[in-house]
């Protein structure tokens, strides 16, 4: 019933297979009642279990709460209301990003050109993971110099930069793969693998002697630091990695050393107007 509901709804694949095995954890840890009769302090009390005895994080908390919720809301249709439970703080962690010389050196370590092109693709366009396993051949758009990026997060169609370098790449990938409705596929045909992907980008990032943690979104937040940096307007990073609130942006602005080094140092204000008295 879970499920169909999820369906329904239109909520992603991997979406549905957290939010059911966390609603499963729950169910299970209390066999002995009926999820009917469960109230919100039943749901409080697992809560705190799963964070002082499991060490949960705020993430896998989240996710608890919304399995819970969906569950309570939309399968027994119960009041909202009844369910508004305690979210933890959110973190103030600024997301990991890679200079353009560690993004250059991952690059030079790929002799795979589809694996090269995967890699350019995801940072030259700020792709998440899901965006890059859905495009098709289609999506380029050499014409206008534009991607599509169909069913992004929320849904939303949104378009963004196609670069010259790895348009190139793609026209010499596309005579050596031969791909036939997705741009990137398996060796049995279909839209290649997560696992895969994140695998390539290890790889990459090992040989290429980078210590940091990186993923596909490693990426993704790089493409938009690197465009703060280079003096994009915050607007169109905006719109480019499909944004709904300016908010979200922002915070490359933080990652950003740009605006930064040009600060002058109040001490150094200081010390010249003392130079000026002497003088």
């Amino acid at each position: 019933m879970m499920d169909q509901k999820l369906v329904l709804r239109r909520y992603a694949d991997n979406t549905r297979r957290v939010y059911i095995s966390l609603f499963r954890d729950f169910a299970n840890n209390h066999r002995d009642q009926d999820p009917e009769s469960i109230d919100k302090s039943d749901i409080t009390n697992w809560l705190n279990f799963i964070v002082k005895q499991r060490n949960a994080s705020r993430s896998y908390q989240n996710q608890m709460i919304n399995s819970i919720k969906f569950y309570y809301e939309h399968v027994l249709d119960r009041d909202r209301e009844t369910y508004q439970l305690e979210r933890p703080r959110k973190e103030r962690k600024l997301p990991t990003v890679l200079t353009q010389d560690e993004v250059r050196r991952m690059l030079s370590t790929i002799k795979n050109r589809k694996h090269r092109c995967i890699i350019k693709l995801i940072y030259s366009a700020g792709l998440r993971m899901g965006e890059l396993l859905d495009m098709k051949i289609e999506d380029i758009d050499s014409s206008n110099m534009m991607i599509k990026i169909r069913y992004g997060k929320g849904f939303k169609d949104r378009f963004s930069i196609l670069s010259q370098d790895l348009l190139n790449e793609l026209r010499e990938y596309w005579k050596e793969y031969r791909p036939k409705e997705w741009l990137f596929e398996g060796q049995n045909g279909g839209p290649y693998s997560q696992t895969s992907v994140q695998t390539i980008i290890i790889r990459a990032a090992r040989a290429a002697n980078i210590k940091k943690r990186v993923t596909a979104h490693t990426l993704r937040h790089s493409f938009a630091t690197h465009l703060v940096e280079n003096g994009t307007n915050l607007r169109h990073i905006q719109i480019l990695l499909g944004h709904n609130s300016s908010k979200t942006t922002e915070i490359y602005t933080h990652i950003s050393n740009v605006d930064l080094r040009k600060v002058r140092s109040p001490l150094d204000n200081l010390e010249s107007k003392d130079d000026l008295k002497d003088i």
